[in-house]
């Protein structure tokens, strides 16, 4: 207990005060994320960047930079992602399994400091390329650790609101980097470097109060009884859930316990590599885990977001929305965007993750195809009815980019970080990373001449991708809304691929070891997993049962 410092707001703070201020802070780290992604969109179209980079020069004919080196300016957003956060993830899920979520936060946020003062004082395109790989790799350290201390103290019954809610603070960083992106735009010296140094600088702020506000923060008390300080991990658990007489809190502290004894049983490797083959790994089945999480971050690309991203321009301009009005019509489908994921606040703990994916694939594949025939159709209109048609291609952009938020945006974030055995969860989640650093160098680099190709032919791709995730997560993807994380590893328990397996299984190995789940019980969870609608409350079950040899054995049947 010697070890909680005594500014640490466990001490002030319980239950729902403590929960909102630890969201706040990992929310400020996602803030950043989003803020880092969102800033050099302008950036690239400045001319004073541009020259400065070497990629391009501006035409006072179009008012606009004319790219004269595509793969150079590609380039230098693409090492953002590989190897900067890529790297950053297989780092960052060391770190954070081996020294604490806290002190990765931490170190990342420095890291992060150090890499965005070099790009806003870059003076060329070799410098801006170092300094984009550290601030990825800063990045790519935070996006391993910062969900999974999210997920290991909220409740396992407002676990996917507690991180929907960081996902409307990562849009709102976007937001914030278009408008005052915008707003430098008037800047009464266009080709001052001004113009695009300090919108990159600005992120410096919120990360240097990270860096010193993230250490009165609560360790997560999963990783506390992982390595043994048992007593601080009650603690927090007991200022996380409060010490009333239900026993929530010592259920769950008991369910992590035993979890880890039963996790240190079923694998004996825990690197990197072994995760991802599941060597080793007996019933926990790691490298099945490794697979789905990797793949639903490259899908998570591939639905069509990147692609809007890219090609909403054209349809504006195509619509025959002028240069300056673009601006601000970006800046509003920015703000739409990040109203849009409110929905998920309140809808991911109610109908499930696997039900958020498939309502969200199917209103994003009608927008792709919409979007991609309207786009068409504006390109061969009359002259009188351009605006009309081309007005409701942009409808469609706007909706897709709100479903989007509203769903796919947060699930592949917050699912990686529920699955994974504690014993290995911040290097799980990395992979998840990774496979989100994979999905966003390979649309950097491809789409471009995907769509120099295509043209709006390309969205219908994006939609045809969308129909195909419906039966990937049917398939798939187990459930894991109102399951603490400690059932993950039973519901993974199945040696069979397919959900169906493993949610069969479950039931029985749920069936076989109550001493396993007795939080899930006692939390009285009023919303059935898979259907997303209301249940009978959960009768408690007696704690007085509750000893080691009975577990000991429960355990035993779950290896079975």
């Amino acid at each position: 207990m010697d070890r909680i410092s005594k500014f640490n707001v466990a001490r002030t703070y319980e239950k729902r005060a403590l929960l909102i201020i630890v969201n706040l802070v990992a929310g400020l780290s996602i803030f950043f994320f989003g803020y880092d992604q969102g800033v050099m969109g302008g950036v690239n179209t400045n001319r004073s960047y541009a020259s400065t980079m070497g990629f391009g020069h501006y035409d006072d004919a179009t008012g606009s930079v004319m790219v004269d080196k595509p793969l150079l300016q590609g380039g230098i957003v693409a090492v953002y992602y590989l190897p900067g956060t890529l790297f950053g993830a297989f780092l960052g899920g060391w770190f954070g399994d081996r020294y604490g979520r806290i002190k990765t936060i931490a170190v990342a946020s420095v890291w992060a400091v150090v890499g965005a003062t070099l790009q806003c004082s870059s003076q060329n395109a070799n410098w801006m390329f170092c300094a984009r790989v550290l601030n990825g790799v800063g990045t790519g350290i935070l996006n391993a650790i910062t969900p999974v201390w999210a997920t290991e103290t909220a409740s396992h019954t407002s676990r996917g609101q507690f991180v929907s809610i960081e996902f409307t603070l990562n849009i709102f960083g976007v937001v914030v980097a278009y408008w005052i992106e915008y707003g430098t735009s008037f800047y009464s010296e266009k080709n001052s470097s001004f113009i695009w140094r300090f919108p990159i600088a600005f992120q410096i702020v919120p990360l240097l109060f990270l860096s010193v506000i993230i250490w009165t923060m609560p360790e997560s008390p999963r990783r506390l009884v992982k390595v043994g300080r048992e007593e601080e991990a009650r603690f927090i658990l007991g200022r996380l859930r409060g010490e009333g007489d239900d026993g929530l809190a010592e259920a769950e502290f008991q369910d992590i316990r035993h979890i880890v004894e039963h996790e240190r049983k079923s694998s004996q490797q825990n690197s990197y590599l072994a995760i991802f083959f599941g060597w080793k790994s007996g019933q926990l089945h790691t490298g099945r885990r490794v697979q789905l999480v990797v793949w639903l971050q490259i899908l998570q690309e591939w639905i069509g977001i990147a692609g809007i991203t890219i090609y909403g321009p054209r349809i504006f301009a195509i619509a025959g929305i002028s240069p300056s009005d673009q601006l601000w019509i970006s800046g509003l489908n920015d703000i739409t965007y990040m109203f849009a994921t409110l929905i998920c606040v309140f809808t991911l703990d109610r109908i499930g993750r696997r039900w958020t994916l498939y309502w969200g694939s199917v209103g994003q594949g009608i927008c792709m195809f919409a979007a991609g025939g309207l786009s068409r159709a504006t390109q061969n209109a009359a002259e009188g009815h351009k605006a009309g048609v081309g007005g409701a291609a942009v409808f469609f952009v706007f909706l897709f980019t709100a479903i989007f938020g509203a769903t796919w945006l947060t699930v592949p974030w917050l699912y990686p970080a529920e699955i994974f055995p504690l014993e290995v969860r911040a290097r799980g989640n990395a992979w998840g990373v990774v496979g989100w650093s994979i999905g966003n160098g390979w649309t950097v680099l491809l789409l471009p001449t995907m769509f120099a190709a295509l043209n709006e032919k390309a969205l219908y791709v994006f939609g045809a991708v969308n129909v195909l995730t419906i039966p990937i997560v049917w398939a798939l993807y187990p459930e894991t809304n109102q399951r603490t994380l400690e059932e993950m590893d039973l519901v993974f328990a199945a040696h069979s691929i397919w959900n169906w397996e493993a949610e069969k299984n479950f039931l029985v190995l749920k069936e076989q070891n109550p001493e396993l789940i007795q939080a899930a019980q006692r939390g009285r969870s009023v919303v059935d997993p898979e259907t997303g609608l209301r249940k009978d409350s959960v009768r408690p079950v007696s704690m007085a049962g509750k000893n080691k040899e009975a577990n000991g054995t429960a355990l035993e049947h779950a290896e079975k």
